[in-house]
């Protein structure tokens, strides 16, 4: 079964070729392309995508705007943003407002592939700049203890597999339980610690 993509992108060259990229892959199809955060609130969720491809510096809504939004109507979909900007400020912003993948628009196209087969799978995909500044964000600080004492401890156990990057059915294979079990900590997680999305969920956990 085919994975459906929408795309939220501003500039037509751009839109035109991610989506040809999406429909000419095996296994993937573009369900609508969106010029504006406006445009995409209204037709994402007529579409129900697997995935979308979300530009953040976007005419009127922002793109972190619009993925807050798209996530109030529809918890479960999964955002991957696709940008020039690789700031610290920008990409913690996306996440907090439940992005699972933070790319870069100069990411090759059968990297862009695989990263919405990984987010899909419940990975979180990011470009290696990207990945660098999250990883020097956990070196630099430790757990929240107030935060942390709201969680179990296997929902700590959870947290610390996404937080080194497994996905769902990994963090179930080493818990010995069900990738639906890992779900339901996941939601207790984002709840407890106000979060939509599991790489924000780390990056919360592992700040001060």
């Amino acid at each position: 079964m085919s994975i459906r993509i929408a795309i939220v992108e501003d500039d037509p060259r751009i839109s035109t070729a991610l989506a040809r990229v999406v429909d000419e892959a095996s296994g993937f199809c573009c369900l609508g392309s969106y010029s504006s955060g406006e445009a995409a609130l209204a037709g994402i969720p007529k579409e129900m995508p697997d995935a979308v491809l979300m530009d953040i510096n976007l005419p009127g809504m922002s793109g972190v705007e619009c993925v807050q939004r798209l996530k109030d109507i529809l918890p479960k979909l999964e955002i991957v943003m696709l940008t020039v900007y690789d700031d610290s400020d920008q990409v913690f912003r996306a996440l907090q407002a439940g992005a699972s993948g933070y790319l870069l628009k100069r990411t090759p196209p059968d990297e862009i592939l695989k990263a919405i087969q990984e987010v899909t799978r419940g990975g979180a995909p990011m470009s290696s700049s990207v990945a660098r500044k999250v990883a020097q964000s956990f070196q630099k600080q430790g757990p929240s203890p107030k935060e942390s004492e709201n969680l179990s401890k296997r929902e700590k156990e959870v947290l610390a597999y996404v937080a080194k990057g497994y996905i769902n059915k990994e963090i179930a294979n080493f818990l010995s339980v069900s990738v639906e079990t890992v779900r339901s900590h996941l939601k207790s997680i984002y709840d407890k610690l106000h979060v939509r999305s599991r790489t924000a969920a780390a990056c919360k956990y592992y700040s001060k």
